[in-house]
């Protein structure tokens, strides 16, 4: 009898993962660096909208802990529309039920993805938003969503946050399933501002992932 299980329940560690779906970080040390490396320069526009955003943030977490929606309103929405995820030809979808049926162990892992841009059926970035987890939870847990890409021959990237604190995943699921972080950005850096850096890296993905690119 298939036993149904929470995800967020469920997939609590690496070792909670790489039991169930055989993944593995990379050995691959060019894995990573082809999409976090040469970051486009941004104009003064941007640089100037990302100094608002983070001041604006800054001056509401000095009250104290923010709820996940409220760390979306101040951050994720805005950092998304600036690198143009909302545009053409991605769409945005919130929440989407995430279901993996594992057979072999008689469990159906279900969830929902905070936030998920699609590129017509091609998953590009899968983002969470855990105030009140540390990354070692969410890590594993967004990975376990980023599985479900429904195109394996095409890598997947992840989002994950804090508020304070981001990193990004990128996943590759084919014969030899495989993944890789970045460094962790934050934002209570003094006299330097790292949504610089993210932005650059949100639209590195965006190029990617267009449909003129070719995915490495």
């Amino acid at each position: 009898m298939v036993q149904t299980r929470s995800i967020s329940k469920t997939i609590l560690s690496l070792d909670d993962l790489e039991e169930r779906f055989n993944l593995r970080p990379t050995e691959d040390e060019q894995f990573f660096t082809k999409w976090i490396d040469n970051l486009p320069q941004l104009s003064d526009a941007e640089i100037a909208t990302l100094d608002q955003i983070k001041n604006r943030f800054y001056r509401h977490r000095k009250r104290g802990s923010l709820a996940e929606g409220t760390i979306n309103q101040l951050l994720i929405s805005p950092l998304l529309t600036l690198a143009g995820l909302y545009d053409e030809p991605f769409y945005v979808t919130t929440e989407p039920e995430v279901e993996i049926i594992l057979e072999d162990r008689d469990e159906l892992l279900r969830g929902r993805i905070d936030s998920l841009i699609i590129q017509q059926q091609l998953w590009v970035l899968v983002v969470e938003s855990k105030s009140t987890r540390s990354f070692s939870v969410a890590l594993p847990q967004a990975l376990t969503y980023m599985i479900k890409n429904p195109n394996p021959q095409q890598p997947v990237y992840g989002l994950i946050t804090k508020g304070d604190e981001f990193q990004f995943i990128k996943l590759s699921t084919g014969d030899n399933p495989q993944y890789d972080l970045s460094n962790i950005f934050s934002l209570l850096l003094p006299r330097r501002n790292q949504l610089y850096d993210i932005m650059g890296v949100l639209k590195n993905i965006k190029q990617i992932m267009s449909p003129t690119a070719v995915v490495e």
